[in-house]
């Protein structure tokens, strides 16, 4: 049975998307090994570089994609091992090292007390004028209350992994604002909690590097949101 040395958890399992992560990967997981015993598992999103051969000499699972699928599909691909896998609560950390382990617990314990079945690492100081527009935006198309919307660094519960690893969220290309009205529309209840994020070991952020990428976020996600939030109106009106 997996561990956390902070918050001595049961079944507690990491997952950690990766892309061209070989620069960050080694020390991610070594300091994530100094928290926790948990096992942590790293989907190879078809890297083109040493980024899964490195994470299995640090003790890692990995999980190699066929084709690069993105983000939220690595992700999910995770969430989907360690539902069959039988772990009762998962979180997702990024590869890049903006994450802190040690901050694992703060997450956790809001699902171990009953609070919520959906964590979210919140860490406003780290974001752009380009990400709070974003945020901004999605909260009024949304009505969703979360503030921290993109934040990669999440606490699932059993439950919310089941609805996460299913179907009606593979058709997702990020795994916030689709996910999150998902969790809303199944009344899990999702709840955040502060924690601090230091700057990527290597590289930089692929959603939020340029405004093309943005302009492609922004777009998928308000046909979204609009969509989905349309549907949650007519079925609370019944």
């Amino acid at each position: 049975m997996n561990r956390t040395a902070d918050t001595n958890l049961p079944r507690l399992a990491i997952v950690l998307p990766a892309y061209n992560e070989a620069g960050n990967i080694g020390a991610v997981l070594e300091r994530l090994r100094a928290y926790t015993s948990a096992e942590a598992i790293v989907v190879d999103d078809h890297s083109d570089d040493a980024t899964a051969a490195i994470a299995r000499e640090a003790g890692a699972t990995v999980l190699s994609m066929p084709f690069r699928f993105g983000a939220w599909t690595a992700t999910q691909t995770g969430l989907r091992y360690a539902y069959r896998h039988g772990y009762d609560l998962v979180v997702t950390l990024d590869a890049d090292g903006q994450h802190d382990p040690a901050q694992i617990g703060t997450l956790t314990a809001a699902i171990v007390d009953g609070t919520a079945e959906v964590v979210i690492g919140a860490c406003v100081a780290r974001a752009s004028g380009l990400r709070r527009f974003a945020w901004r935006y999605l909260r009024l198309l949304s009505g969703l209350e979360i503030v921290d919307l993109t934040s990669g660094f999440r606490a699932y519960s059993r439950r919310a992994v089941a609805v996460a690893a299913s179907w009606a969220a593979t058709s997702f290309d990020y795994q916030d604002l689709g996910l999150l009205l998902l969790m809303r529309r199944k009344r899990l209840r999702v709840v955040e909690r502060d924690v601090t994020m230091a700057a990527r070991l290597d590289g930089k952020s692929r959603v939020f590097s340029s405004w093309f990428a943005v302009a492609h976020y922004m777009a998928f996600s308000s046909i979204l949101g609009a969509s989905k939030r349309g549907r949650n109106v007519e079925e609370a009106s019944r």
